[in-house]
């Protein structure tokens, strides 16, 4: 500021120095007057076009370089230039904040829409668009009402009690792939309302399977219980020959012994959903398995019937698996004594091992029993599912054994498949991966001790 001065006073100092030289001769004093004032004149122009300069570069904006002005504009657009940046780099950095923080609720796995004071879609992410049904660009500044018809959400909106959820159809949901969505809506700012949408509907599925499993597993039970508590009733009060009482207390023991196997089975699940993954570096021999298969098979069909079933086990060639004996035993042994269950008396049941072309292991069981509707075949495998529930009472089974299986075959990294055809009889068959796979012991020793020809 002191130097801006003294330019000054130097300018007006050298105009009456001019002034006096020119006019020495006539009016020396006025002359100086004179050149004073023109000389302060051009200096005050001289700074207006500084001061010009640095308006045409503060309009411009371009902060790369600084307009040489010299003198306090000088200094003021260094200044400047300096807040331009420092603002610039804070926006900068708030807008990269921004852009994470969206991408954050981008990556959410919920649906996140921005409402407005009055409901208007300020912003969603990709997930509430897939929820909705939305258009990202196309749906902003739109009603949220007028996208989302659904009766119990207008009314959730209106009410204004955000304390709870409402749960509602995705508008893109129907009946063969139906979609539920849990909408909240929270306060925030002034006025404005964050909307959160979950897709709840797998959520719900589990939690109507777990109901379901509650009220099979309680039916299951209770059947053999009140048959039960009618034995002991009659066996109390009334006076039963030997024969009778042989009679009641074998039919006892037969549902005690349904119950002890639906209990089982349901220890089976439990121990099969909440167990690590069996070990690749432990090896099961087939031909044992399959022996156990076929003891207990031929038990049961003398169970059943004295005229029993045919029953037919194949080996195709020597061979061990990778996985849990007792799991694959029981996998086994399940898809064989549902063939029999299920076959009539005198049917054929054929059980077989073999090795396909890739290497995979393919364990088979082929009944001629009454076939399953095409309907049933996807549903087998769900927990108490039974095609026909008279029939199912008589031959004793629990509704789980599929079940069993199916977790069984998930562990060892195979795939069941079932076929059947109405009235011509069922295929079961299990493939495991070549990987679990290797020749057993005898067919070692028959490759070892071979003689080329």
């Amino acid at each position: 500021m002191v130097w801006r001065f003294f330019r000054f006073f130097l300018f007006q100092f050298a105009g009456a120095a001019i002034g006096f030289w020119a006019h020495a001769g006539m009016q020396p004093l006025e002359g100086a007057i004179a050149g004073m004032l023109v000389g302060g004149a051009v200096w005050v122009i001289w700074d207006l076009r500084r001061g010009q300069k640095l308006l045409v570069w503060l309009r411009e904006g371009d902060t790369a370089r600084t307009p040489a002005v010299g003198g306090l504009w000088s200094e003021v657009a260094d200044r400047t230039r300096r807040l331009v940046r420092s603002r610039d780099k804070l926006i900068v950095e708030s807008e990269n904040r921004l852009q994470e923080f969206l991408a954050a609720i981008q990556a959410s796995p919920n649906g996140v829409v921005l409402l407005d004071l009055i409901g208007r879609i300020e912003w969603c992410n990709q997930t509430a668009a897939d929820h909705f049904g939305f258009d990202p660009r196309r749906d902003l500044l739109q009603q949220v009402g007028n996208l989302v018809r659904d009766p119990l959400f207008a009314a959730y909106q209106t009410e204004g009690d955000y304390t709870h959820d409402v749960v509602i159809p995705a508008p893109r949901s129907d009946s063969s792939r139906p979609v539920r969505l849990s909408v909240h809506l929270h306060r925030y700012g002034e006025g404005r309302r964050l909307m959160m949408s979950r897709d709840v509907t797998m959520l719900e599925q589990a939690d109507a399977m777990r109901r379901d499993f509650v009220a099979n597993v309680s039916h299951e039970i209770r059947t053999p219980l009140t048959v039960l508590s009618g034995f002991i009733e009659t066996l109390q009060t009334l006076s039963l020959d030997a024969g009778d009482r042989h009679r009641y207390l074998g039919l006892m023991a037969q549902q005690a012994y349904r119950m002890q196997t639906l209990v089982d089975d349901l220890l089976t699940l439990s121990r099969l959903e909440g167990s690590p993954p069996p070990r690749m570096d432990e090896w099961v021999d087939v031909r044992g398995l399959l022996q156990q298969c076929e003891q207990d098979g031929r038990s049961l069909s003398m169970m059943m019937s004295q005229m029993g079933h045919v029953l037919l086990f194949s080996l195709d060639r020597e061979c061990d698996v990778a996985g849990s004996q007792t799991e694959l035993l029981s996998a086994l042994c399940n898809l064989v004594n549902n063939a029999i269950r299920y076959t009539p008396t005198g049917g054929t049941v054929k059980v077989s091992w073999s090795i396909d072309p890739a290497g995979d292991a393919v364990f088979s069981v082929v009944d001629t029993g009454p076939g399953v509707a095409p309907e049933h075949i996807s549903r087998l495998t769900e927990r108490f599912y039974r095609v026909d529930r008279s029939r199912s009472r008589e031959t004793g089974g629990t509704g789980l054994g599929l079940a069993i299986v199916k977790h069984v075959v998930q562990r060892h990294g195979g795939q069941l498949h079932i076929s059947s055809t109405l009235g011509e009889g069922a295929t079961f068959s299990i493939t495991f991966p070549a990987i679990r796979v290797r020749p057993g012991p005898l067919a070692r020793r028959s490759a070892t001790t071979a003689v080329p020809a």
